[in-house]
């Protein structure tokens, strides 16, 4: 179910019968047809161990579950909103940042630790994001949110992709990440800026930054 951009604040989705998609609760900004909104308890297309999956990750957003037919605007706190379509590929993206998904897509979440070990953890704490992720995986769209413009950079095996943290949002693909610092300890002492430490994003994929280092 494919999102029409009405501006780069506000999206629009059709809803038809047979089939689901997922919100951030308060999202919704004006329905029409007949459409339906429910609280989610079960984190999404993940069913029970999605949700158990959540709490562990201490990700406490909820969610609605939309259904019916007819078309639903989105929009949530003036953010801005990237649609992204997945052709197969996995995301990973803060579950704080989905503003709404497709229903078709497969909800799960990842350890930070299973990419780059107790530097992978590291990254979550640096980053505010925690030790855990939210990913979404199939064919479909997601909408998430970010201050200011997003650009999708792409990541290929020849030229990886170097990010600053706090302006990290997303990335999908086969992707590997890593902590890693442009200066020498000496050199960091005194400085508060994340600007200290660089994610590196090899593979083969995309990964998408906004204009801001402030977190939503």
């Amino acid at each position: 179910m494919p999102f029409r951009e009405i501006n780069s604040k506000m999206v629009e989705a059709t809803v038809a019968p047979g089939q689901k998609m997922f919100s951030q609760r308060g999202a919704m900004l004006a329905y029409k047809g007949d459409v339906s909104f429910t609280p989610n308890i079960q984190g999404g297309q993940g069913g029970f161990m999605s949700m158990i999956g959540r709490r562990v990750a201490n990700e406490a957003t909820p969610l609605m579950t939309v259904e019916g037919n007819g078309t639903v605007m989105f929009g949530h706190g003036g953010h801005h909103i990237q649609v992204i379509n997945l052709a197969g590929d996995t995301l990973y993206v803060e579950a704080d940042r989905l503003l709404a998904f497709d229903g078709t897509l497969q909800q799960g979440t990842m350890f930070m630790g299973s990419q780059g070990g107790v530097m992978g953890m590291v990254r979550g704490q640096v980053t505010g994001q925690g030790l855990f992720t939210t990913t979404l995986k199939g064919h479909g769209a997601v909408a998430v949110m970010a201050h200011g413009g997003v650009v999708e950079l792409p990541i290929t095996p020849q030229r990886p992709v170097h990010v600053d943290p706090q302006a990290y949002v997303a990335h999908h693909g086969d992707v590997r990440n890593k902590l890693s610092t442009a200066l020498g300890w000496r050199d960091m002492v005194g400085r508060g800026s994340g600007e200290a430490f660089q994610l590196e994003l090899s593979g083969s994929g995309a990964v998408y930054v906004q204009a801001s280092e402030e977190k939503l």
